[in-house]
């Protein structure tokens, strides 16, 4: 780090001096002694040796090598902003880990004091937006204190490298603004899809308050199960599209393709009113009757939301065809 300072300061400083001994009059002292007048010999400074991926790079406070491909004029980011950016993370042999660019989702961040160089907050708010640059954080660091967890593709002296493109920086408030439109948009999208998938169907839903639609298609006269209970349950889910993303069901899992090896196929066991399956499964399976079959349409926000899950899609509306199986009543306690 000093190194990188001092390159940039020193012409500075120089000047500095230079003013100042003009002003004063000053002269060199000469050489302190010792009582034995032999002049005290100076210490070597140590020599700095810049790892050669990173020479003629910037080096932020924090340890951070950076380079800005193109610099814009516009506003930084300050703390609390949020960041929309895209980037690609290789390795120091150019190996791609990951590229947003490709999957076609860009990153988002909000501008908070560094905690660690892997956040990369110490590079942030020298970016504009449409800015790119090149950043390298040295692995050791990253994993120092738990060397365990480092991979063999990030050997000692090597660094992480992240090919940053600044898409947008705005303010909490219009960050906010915006998603909450997008998420409107999202879920207009996702109501019609799912009315659309019912009509095409022929389906007769009952629709609860929360947007979640169900039909029984073979009821019973048991009785159902409350909160704190345990049930057993077979099940089947889909896309709207009709792809089958999982199964407790041998017959249906080979039907569509699924690869679960190891897996029990039995109905699974569910303590209800412990938040351990979707909100839309434990509104679903009270309203079932010990051994009736229905189908349920769960919206996303039910579900798994705009984060999505394994073969799940962000923002999916989901389909499971429900058996549910036994009923054990919880415990009483006295």
């Amino acid at each position: 780090m000093k190194k990188y300072i001092l390159y940039f300061i020193a012409p500075l400083l120089s000047l500095s001096a230079l003013t100042a001994n003009a002003q004063t009059g000053a002269v060199k002292k000469r050489p302190a002694t010792a009582k034995s007048g032999v002049a005290k010999k100076a210490v070597p400074a140590k020599k700095t040796v810049t790892p050669p991926q990173v020479v003629g790079m910037l080096k932020t406070s924090k340890g951070s090598f950076y380079k800005i491909y193109t610099a814009n004029t516009g506003v930084k980011p300050k703390t609390s902003d949020v960041i929309t950016f895209n980037f690609i993370q290789k390795t120091d042999k150019d190996s791609v880990l990951y590229n947003s660019f490709a999957a076609g989702h860009p990153a988002q961040a909000q501008i908070q004091p560094s905690r660690g160089l892997g956040d990369m907050m110490d590079v942030f708010p020298l970016l504009a937006a449409k800015d790119s640059a090149l950043v390298k954080i040295p692995a050791d660091s990253i994993f120092k204190g738990h060397e365990e967890a480092r991979p063999p593709f990030f050997p000692k002296g090597s660094f992480l490298s992240f090919v940053i493109k600044m898409e947008k920086i705005q303010s909490i408030n219009e960050a906010m603004a915006e998603r909450n439109a997008a998420l409107e948009k999202q879920k207009q999208a996702e109501v019609a899809a799912a009315n659309a998938y019912v009509a095409s169907h022929g389906l007769k839903t009952t629709s609860t308050a929360s947007g979640l639609q169900y039909v029984i298609t073979s009821p019973t006269d048991k009785g159902k199960p409350a909160n704190g209970d345990t049930v057993l349950v077979n099940y089947t889910g889909k896309l709207l599209n009709g792809k089958v993303f999982d199964s407790s069901i041998e017959a249906n899992a080979k039907a569509a393709g699924l690869d679960q090896p190891g897996r029990p196929y039995e109905p699974i066991s569910v303590v209800l009113g412990e938040g351990r399956v979707i909100p839309g499964w434990e509104e679903a399976l009270l309203l079932l009757n010990e051994g009736s079959k229905a189908t349920f349409i769960i919206p996303s926000g039910l579900a798994y939301g705009d984060r999505g899950s394994g073969a799940i899609p962000p923002g999916s509306t989901l389909l499971f065809d429900i058996e549910l199986v036994k009923v054990n009543p919880a415990k009483k306690t006295k």
